[in-house]
């Protein structure tokens, strides 16, 4: 009781507190949202995993060091790829060889390798060089009336797989799986087959906690279902459980806020990424389950996760952990989920494979569970919260007074120049929608001002946009870094045919089809917590609002608190199913085509390559990009945030203290791979033998195939390196 009343009063004082800071920030200078410290920010809750009566995971800590092992462990992939092979560096990939692919990802252009901006051909095992970026130049990079003068649809993303047909894996001792490879008809050199390269650039997974979804196209899926990415969406998704009568039963699980085990569930199954096509879950837990964690692969004595469980010593590295995965599963998940040891109606291997005969056991059918719940446990520790700018005190006003002078002035210019408007809240995106939606109402100053206020409390919003009046999903953004051709983005669609977008479904809820809302989040919208107005009491037409002319009506739920009170109007669903069969319409529309998801802007200057086609080598190029306008004026682009920005052209001084403001944000911990951003030992495949016009060695696994040439990233403990990782550009000829 006592405790109990300790706490009332500790909460009292701090919303007392928390009301006298936020009134004074009402009263703050400067154009809207004011940046403010990750330290503290609440990380999205998900029940049902740790808590309760009857949890999922059982051992946080077990957990968390079988996340970190699979993370990292190269076994994983079908040909060597771990989950880090991609994300080794600040959480990204600096990778320069056998990095390019021809389009991006759900384009109809034709896939073909441009010439470099200096006229030489690149292909699939071309080295970049620095002079190749950006992907999109002009006469005068910073004036928006610029002459284009180069202009290539090439990514730079991440090499992964071979690819090819699964057959077999073996439970001991066989690194590769037994797969039917052969040269890509795409990804080659003469008549050797390279590694497959993604159609989109790699974003750093630090701080990915804290995105509402994930993937630069959302589509995995904040709620995860156990066993792919898809969410509520997936009819067949679900868990083996054993039953207390000692039966087993498949069950369906929804985890919120689970979009990084959603994440996890998918390249490990990808042909591009890590497997040969056909392999299952299943198949990955009997390769996997009792092997050794990292059993080829050196784990440093200090590890702030696997230290304890690594055979190394101190001055003494040696491969692997002192256990099995099967052991940190059982010690780190409930029983129910791995304890039936009887044959069920779990499957079996193809008719490839030598233990077809052999039916999969519950351990094995619920191995995508255990997968992403340990990955998603891992990842969720690398918080970055501890650069310059999170260290500051602030006045006031909440403005940093810590900062060199340069960056405080950059921080003034980020607000000024509308960057805040998009890269908002503590982790500089409005991807974070759960922890943006609890700020917003102790920190309101970190969400704008009397000047000018962004809505993150739902999942979608109204903008008026290039295309007209579009909805757009809440973290999402079409920046015109591409052509919409080249990539559609969260125009695209799940394998069951619903939109990605939440937009698109809300456009349908609006339209009275309930069916096509796949995402529960969109049924909940509250048309007054949108940025702008859909519709308004008027009598007047408008072009581009509803109006009592085409038939409006008061939305269905409250309006307590809302975030823009004249908002509470909509179209009847009469005028809404009109204007969606006007074929050139300018309001009701979706911007899903050509949008992608907002990165973090944390530790940016170590995680280039930038944009979502990875066009682009340093932030000086970035910067020019926005002080341009943008390349391109793609429907979703938003004229009120990407615009000519004059200061910026005419004041290099005003960009060298915008960059400065910027680069305040990257945390010594990743910068030096200090705990928990240490690692083991990785053996990253960085382009084959020979160049871009031949290949000069066979691939000892398959004589069809290039031979690897390998990265070698050393292990790194608690303490870190010695040496700073350097930005992207530094590592290009």
């Amino acid at each position: 009781m006592l405790n109990h009343i300790k706490k009332t009063i500790s909460t009292l004082i701090t919303l007392c507190c928390l009301t006298f800071f936020t009134g004074s920030l009402s009263q703050a200078d400067g154009f809207g949202p004011i940046p403010m410290s990750l330290k503290g920010a609440p990380v999205p809750g998900v029940p049902g995993l740790l808590g309760g009566t009857d949890p999922i995971i059982i051992n946080k800590n077990k957990a968390i060091a079988l996340g970190k092992a699979l993370f990292w462990d190269t076994n994983v992939g079908s040909d060597g790829i771990a989950c880090a092979s991609c994300h080794f560096h600040a959480g990204a990939d600096r990778r320069t060889k056998n990095q390019l692919a021809p389009i991006g990802r759900n384009s109809h252009l034709p896939k073909d390798f441009e010439l470099a901006s200096d006229g030489t051909p690149r292909g699939p095992n071309s080295t970049l060089k620095r002079s190749d970026f950006p992907f999109y130049q002009t006469d005068n990079p910073l004036s928006p009336t610029g002459i284009p003068i180069y202009n290539s649809d090439d990514v730079v993303s991440s090499s992964g797989t071979f690819g090819g047909d699964y057959r077999d894996v073996k439970s001991v001792e066989a690194k590769n799986d037994q797969c039917s490879r052969s040269a890509d008809p795409v990804f080659h050199v003469g008549a050797k087959g390279t590694r497959k390269v993604e159609p989109r650039n790699t974003p750093t997974v630090i701080n990915a906690v804290f995105n509402f979804r994930n993937f630069w196209d959302g589509r995995a899926n904040n709620i995860f279902n156990g066993s792919s990415p898809w969410g509520d969406r997936d009819p067949d998704a679900g868990v083996w459980v054993r039953n207390s009568d000692g039966t087993v039963a498949k069950e369906r699980l929804r985890l919120i806020n689970s979009a990084l085990a959603s994440l996890a569930v998918s390249p490990p199954l990808d042909d591009f990424e890590m497997s040969c096509h056909g392999r299952t879950f299943a198949d990955l837990g009997r390769k996997l389950l009792d092997r050794k964690p990292l059993e080829h692969q050196r784990v440093h004595w200090d590890d702030s996760v696997l230290g304890g469980l690594a055979h190394s010593t101190p001055n003494n590295l040696q491969q692997g952990l002192a256990t099995n995965y099967h052991q940190l599963i059982m010690e780190a998940f409930n029983s129910k989920y791995w304890d039936y040891n009887h044959t069920g109606p779990f499957g079996a291997p193809p008719r490839s494979s030598a233990t077809h005969n052999t039916p999969y056991r519950q351990v094995e059918a619920n191995f995508a569970m255990f997968f992403a719940l340990a990955i998603q446990m891992y990842q969720s520790t690398l918080i970055s919260d501890d650069s310059p700018f999170d260290r500051s005190a602030v006045d006031a006003h909440g403005i940093p007074i810590d900062l060199s002078a340069s960056a405080q002035r950059g921080m003034d210019i980020f607000r000024d120049s509308h960057c805040a408007l998009c890269h908002i809240g503590p982790n500089f995106t409005s991807s974070a929608v759960v922890t943006n939606g609890i700020l917003q109402k102790s920190n309101p100053h970190a969400f704008g001002n009397s000047t000018f206020r962004v809505s993150t409390t739902t999942v979608v919003t109204s903008l008026s946009l290039t295309g007209g009046m579009m909805f757009q999903d809440t973290g999402f953004s079409g920046t015109g870094v591409t052509p919409v051709e080249n990539d559609i983005g969260l125009g695209g669609t799940d394998p069951f045919g619903n939109p990605l977008s939440f937009s698109d479904q809300y456009l349908q809820l609006l339209a009275g089809n309930a069916s096509g809302v796949v995402d529960p989040y969109v049924a909940n919208v509250r048309p007054c917590d949108l940025d702008t107005s859909i519709a308004i009491d008027s009598d007047s037409p408008h072009a581009l609002l509803f109006t009592r002319v085409d038939g409006i009506q008061i939305q269905k739920q409250n309006t307590l608190n809302c975030f823009n009170p004249a908002g509470i109007f909509i179209p009847t669903t009469a005028a809404a199913l009109a204007e969606l069969a006007k074929p050139n319409r300018k309001r009701f529309l979706s911007a899903a085509n050509g949008s992608f998801k907002i990165p973090t802007l944390r530790n940016i200057e170590l995680t280039g390559p930038y944009m979502h086609n990875g066009g682009m080598a340093t932030l000086d190029e970035v910067l020019a990009f926005y002080t341009r306008g943008g390349n391109f004026a793609t429907p979703p682009k938003e004229f009120a945030k990407i615009f000519a920005l004059v200061d910026l052209r005419l004041a290099p001084q005003k960009r060298t203290d915008l960059l400065n403001f910027l680069k305040s944000l990257t945390d010594d911990r990743v910068r030096f791979e200090k705990a928990p951003f240490d690692h083991p030992e990785l053996l990253v495949p960085h382009g084959h033998a020979g160049d871009n016009a031949i290949v000069t060695k066979a691939h000892p696994m398959n004589s069809a195939l290039a031979a690897d040439e390998f990265l070698l990233i050393p292990a790194v403990g608690a303490a870190g390196r010695t040496k700073a990782l350097p930005a992207f550009d530094r590592y290009l000829q």
